[in-house]
């Protein structure tokens, strides 16, 4: 599998504070990767590194096999980006968006634009300030994609909408790359969600990635063991809870490890796994 997107020992530093930190990672071709962590974890500043709004303080980006350069604007043709608060013209309407979107990029594709806004039944002539946030939304991610990218960042694109508009919003993404080789890097707090249209994971915890990888393959080597208090250690423990007479653990181990008869196991989803790394203190 080809790597779309590469960080190279990635660090930035504000003053004296790491942002971000030794993070190396390799992000295959294709995919749509959920990154995730608690406010403050670093996600906008990995984002904005991948895109060239920053430059790193440590390390290099690499997009399909090139260094991220912010004087070579070749590069950054490639990349889409759709900022949390969508970044439109508040007064201009959706055509004249995408009228400024065309004057941008070369390869700006106004028809499958238009055509996309269209099949959503958001009005050309309507002032963006007129749209709801809803429809905001589909309006920066119809910019986004108008580009014809071949990497897509999204930075918390539903953190402002309603659990409708959520879902539409992502259900029109996953339409949006079916079929494509696009590769998606999308960040959210809304962990269910990523669970249903992200293949891989990446968790940042105080500026480092501490959990990466498939998403299938990350649930497979995570289990939930809950029986008899046991304050002995266990190999692999993400997270302990100890009541009386009573222990659950959540520790990363493939299914195949036998389990002591005493203990129970049973599989856990991904917002499991995302709050016990976070919760144990990664």
């Amino acid at each position: 599998m080809t790597t779309a997107l590469r960080f190279d020992g990635l660090g930035k530093r504000y003053r004296r504070r790491w942002a971000l930190r030794d993070c190396t990672l390799d992000l295959p071709t294709g995919a749509i990767v959920g990154l995730v962590g608690n406010n403050g974890a670093g996600k906008t500043t990995l984002l904005h590194l991948a895109i060239g709004l920053l430059r790193p303080t440590a390390g290099a980006v690499w997009v399909f096999g090139e260094p991220l350069r912010m004087d070579r604007p070749a590069g950054l043709a490639e990349v889409g980006f759709m900022a949390q608060d969508h970044l439109l013209y508040r007064g201009f309407t959706v055509a004249d968006m995408l009228h400024y979107g065309r004057s941008l990029n070369p390869r700006f594709d106004t028809a499958s634009a238009t055509a996309r806004l269209t099949a959503l039944d958001i009005p050309l002539d309507r002032r963006v300030n007129r749209l709801s946030g809803g429809q905001q939304a589909q309006v920066a991610l119809s910019l986004a994609l108008a580009k014809r990218p071949r990497l897509l960042v999204l930075d918390e694109p539903v953190a402002s909408l309603d659990p409708l508009a959520r879902r539409e919003f992502m259900r029109s993404l996953i339409d949006a790359v079916a079929g494509s080789d696009l590769t998606v890097l999308l960040s959210s707090h809304v962990v269910a969600e990523l669970e249903r249209v992200c293949d891989h994971l990446v968790l940042l915890h105080e500026g480092r990635v501490v959990l990466a990888g498939d998403i299938d393959d990350l649930l497979a080597n995570h289990r939930l063991l809950s029986g008899p208090r046991c304050d002995d250690a266990v190999d692999g423990v993400v997270e302990a809870t100890h009541g009386e007479r009573h222990s659950t653990l959540l520790v990363r181990q493939h299914v195949d490890v036998p389990t002591h008869p005493r203990w129970q196991a049973r599989p856990v989803g991904l917002e499991e796994v995302v709050l016990a790394y976070l919760g144990g203190g990664a």
